[in-house]
């Protein structure tokens, strides 16, 4: 198999890793990759937004399937593009990617299938929105939400009204995040734990991956502001099989079956985040593709063909795939420039790589990296991803952050708690 692997961070680093794994691939490219990504795919400079160039390297590569990992492109369309050509893609139309490209598409669509889910209120004006934050029957903390794509930092949790009222204005007035303000979400704040749940589907068959537990914040112990994600973790008992068989059944299919009644059939990878209240299980947001950095420790928990299953899902034939998993524990720390996630420095060398990979339970994912000449540099807010698998969660955990003590680059931040909810 010839694949195209589309996006250049971390999440795209651990797909082409497991997909090289794979005795039937033969080559694969990555559009444009990393510094890392370069040691093992041909990468090629071409811009994942710009869908008549990808389509043109699909032909010109004989590709055989498209693999496309961060959700810009797939809320702008590539995914339809793409299928004029006759390849197959690993990723839906850009019609059910409005579970993630629109807040208020998804809200609207949970309310529609009885899925559970916060309390909410759309607005399109900023007045309005301050005018119910204000009003009496407004209750904190409260949860405001860009409508759009916001890579992951759209979403602000208002401990009180002085705050609730900043976020509108910073999102709807100061445009901090562009037409993705144009309209917001006011939803209740969920009170429980957090949990990622992953599954691949072709439309009809769903086969869950092994659920995860992302660590937004910057700072340990769940402190300042969000980030795309500073690390993850994944165990067998995040869930349980109880809470997992009632997760499939009160929200991934009732979406797959929702999307599919609906006329906008649901083929690729769904990611539910997910809030473990009192109340049950409840939704806090969809995303359409593999989460990141969750995928850094969902693939190395896989021990069957990933190049099969992506081959299988884009012909349908999901059902006849059987996936197993390693029944120990991941962990990833990932590895931040100083100052991330607002502005940070870029070009600060990275030493002690090979170090680090000599344990053979480490997984290293570029995620921000570039190649100058023989040396590696930072290019980005989240450079790395030290991922550990091992026996247990606590000897994972241990395993991770030997790693990272081998690691340096100047201004070099990271969380020094990731996993430690999981042994609790």
């Amino acid at each position: 198999m010839r694949i195209l692997v589309i996006g250049s961070g971390g999440r795209e680093h651990t797909l082409v890793w497991k997909l090289s794994q794979s005795s039937r691939v033969r080559m694969i490219l990555c559009a444009p990759g990393n510094g890392g990504i370069a040691q093992t795919a041909r990468c090629v400079s071409v811009n994942p937004q710009d869908s008549a160039a990808i389509s043109e390297l699909v032909l010109q590569e004989k590709i055989d399937f498209v693999v496309v990992g961060p959700e810009a492109p797939l809320a702008s369309g590539l995914v339809d593009t793409l299928h004029a050509t006759g390849v197959g893609v690993l990723g839906p139309s850009k019609n059910a990617a409005q579970l993630e490209s629109s807040k208020v598409f998804a809200k609207d669509f949970m309310r529609r299938h009885n899925i559970p889910t916060a309390d909410y209120r759309t607005f399109l004006d900023s007045d309005s929105a301050i005018a119910c934050l204000k009003s009496a029957e407004t209750h904190y903390p409260i949860v405001v939400k860009a409508d759009g794509l916001a890579a992951g930092k759209g979403v602000i949790v208002a401990q009180d009204q002085q705050e609730a009222c900043q976020a509108v204005e910073r999102i709807m007035v100061e445009k901090e995040f562009g037409s993705s303000g144009d309209r917001i979400i006011i939803e209740d704040c969920l009170k429980g734990v957090e949990a990622s749940y992953i599954v691949f589907t072709d439309g009809n068959t769903v086969l869950p991956a092994a659920a995860s537990r992302d660590h937004k914040a910057i700072f340990d112990n769940d402190k300042g502001p969000n980030t795309g994600g500073m690390g993850t973790y994944s165990t067998d008992d995040i869930l349980g099989p109880d809470l997992e068989r009632e997760v499939l059944q009160r929200i991934i299919q009732p979406t797959i079956d929702g999307m599919r009644e609906e006329g906008n059939p649901f083929r690729g990878i769904l990611y539910a985040g997910l809030m473990l209240t009192d109340q049950g299980v409840q939704v806090l947001e969809f995303n359409v593709r593999m989460g990141d950095p969750e995928c850094q420790v969902i693939l190395p928990r896989l021990q069957s063909d990933f190049a099969e299953l992506c081959a299988a899902l884009c012909q349908g034939r999901l059902k006849d795939y059987k996936a197993e998993w390693n029944p120990g524990a991941a962990v990833c720390v990932v590895l931040a420039s100083g100052g991330y996630p607002g502005p940070y420095a870029r070009g600060k060398v990275i030493t002690g790589l090979n170090m680090a990979e000599e344990d053979k339970r480490i997984a290293l994912f570029h995620a921000g990296t570039r190649r100058e000449q023989d040396r590696l540099v930072t290019d980005g807010g989240r450079v790395l991803g030290v991922t550990a698998v091992d026996q247990d969660l606590a000897s994972a955990i241990m395993a991770a952050y030997e790693a990272v003590n081998k690691i340096h680059f100047d201004g070099m931040q990271y969380r020094r708690d990731i996993g430690a909810k999981g042994l609790k």
